[in-house]
């Protein structure tokens, strides 16, 4: 049996169980059991529109949230055909791209058809899936050059996004080529090797553009609601024939891709995490798994119900060091979780032991034994979370992973009782 059909089944039968649990117990375990489905078990690559005239960066800003090179770059002549939903892959995940021909380039480019204009094609492919969100790119020395032009096409797209779907698509705006700005000579990247004022100068230009920009996109009746973040950044890289890298002088790109995560749906963002490689992101969706998952373990241990929180509870927190290992960049296997758990010495048995006697207390202390044994349960997955997110993200050893999860099962627990304290 593979993970996604272990977790389904699991996730079915809780969902079985709480049909005989009262609320609003029942309630608050259906929501985290719609968490836990939309991020693992109904998981898919996150879907951006990217419009933008030619030479915008666009091929540039897909490289750099990969950070290897998966989009050819176009530098004398137009390179993205019309309206085509582009499946970039990297060696860790897919980004779903609605690449669009660039809104006023001179010359098509060179996979257009002839017989529908940009507009025509971009709605054509909005049709086929629906966008999460709308990414409108202009470079840094442009915000001036004819941009009511690009805002024009900009409110067509969002339009046909609305109409075809319903809902106002979060419109996010990218400054590309802040390294252009003046002082030239000042490398944003490198901060600590620059004259101080030099470097301040240019930061308060592109904090000039970006507040030029959110006006004017905010001037646009139609788009001001929309508008959820202006942000500059610089994407450029460079690599050699062999596929090493030559240079990477990417700037606020991890700023960039922590603000697009909090735009996506709940499907998309294991997806997203995964992919960018990015250690903040990891973390944040490391967390937010382990809250998840002992929300839903403690939840269980908590139902009225004899011995059914053993099996689930188990499956659970498997699933989640698979999650965790699967945000980091590995592979989704039992096999790598159940040897992690064992190094742990998260021993299954002692917990499904010491869970039935904290069950044994209700007949001496009505109440006491199922809170006792949620406080284990949910002290137990946050162990597992957290000691999990230590050694698949920040790479400690073993043994260090182990410490970790003894205090942080110990601080949980500690934790969960006060808050359930009459």
């Amino acid at each position: 049996m593979t993970l996604r059909e272990e977790l389904t089944e699991q996730v079915v039968r809780i969902e079985e169980m709480l049909e005989k649990v009262p609320e609003p117990m029942a309630r608050k375990l259906r929501e985290h059991l719609g968490e836990l489905r939309e991020l693992l078990l109904e998981q898919r690559p996150p879907r951006f529109v990217l419009v933008g005239r030619r030479g915008a960066g666009k091929s540039s800003l897909v490289n750099a949230i990969f950070g290897e090179p998966v989009a050819e770059v176009g530098h004398e002549k137009a390179t993205t055909a019309r309206g085509t939903w582009w499946s970039y892959e990297g060696g860790l995940g897919t980004l779903e791209m609605l690449d669009t021909r660039g809104l006023q380039e001179g010359s098509a480019p060179e996979e257009a058809s002839a017989d529908e204009d940009a507009q025509q094609s971009i709605a054509r492919a909005i049709e086929e899936k629906a966008p999460d969100a709308l990414l409108f790119l202009i470079k840094a020395k442009e915000i001036d050059a004819a941009v009511d032009g690009d805002l024009d096409g900009l409110e067509v797209v969002s339009q046909q996004v609305r109409e075809r779907y319903g809902y106002r698509v979060p419109l996010v705006a990218v400054i590309t080529h802040c390294d252009e700005l003046e002082p030239k000579n000042v490398n944003l990247h490198a901060p600590d090797d620059e004259d101080a004022d030099e470097l301040q100068e240019k930061l308060a230009r592109v904090r000039r553009v970006e507040q030029d920009l959110a006006q004017k996109i905010r001037g646009r009746t139609a788009l001001r609601d929309q508008l959820v973040g202006v942000h500059g950044v610089s994407a450029y890289q460079s690599w050699r024939r062999d596929g090493t890298r030559r240079a990477d002088e990417r700037w606020r790109v991890e700023e960039l891709l922590d603000f697009l995560l909090d735009e996506l749906p709940e499907q998309a963002r294991v997806e997203f995490v995964r992919l960018s490689q990015v250690r903040g992101l990891q973390h944040r969706m490391a967390d937010r798994l382990t809250t998840v998952v002992s929300g839903i373990t403690a939840g269980v241990a908590l139902t009225p119900l004899p011995l059914a929180d053993i099996g689930p509870i188990t499956s659970l927190q498997v699933s989640l060091v698979v999650g965790i290992g699967y945000v980091a960049g590995r592979r989704m296997e039992l096999r790598t979780a159940g040897e992690f758990l064992g190094a742990l010495g998260a021993n299954v048995g002692a917990a499904m032991a010491l869970r039935e006697v904290a069950r044994g207390l209700v007949k001496v202390m009505p109440g006491f034994g199922s809170v006792v044994s949620a406080a284990v349960a949910f002290a137990g997955t946050r162990g597992v979370g957290r000691a999990s997110a230590a050694y698949f993200i920040d790479g400690v050893s073993t043994e260090q992973a182990k410490e970790l999860f003894k205090k942080a099962r110990r601080d949980a627990r500690a934790e969960y009782e006060r808050e359930h304290e009459e």
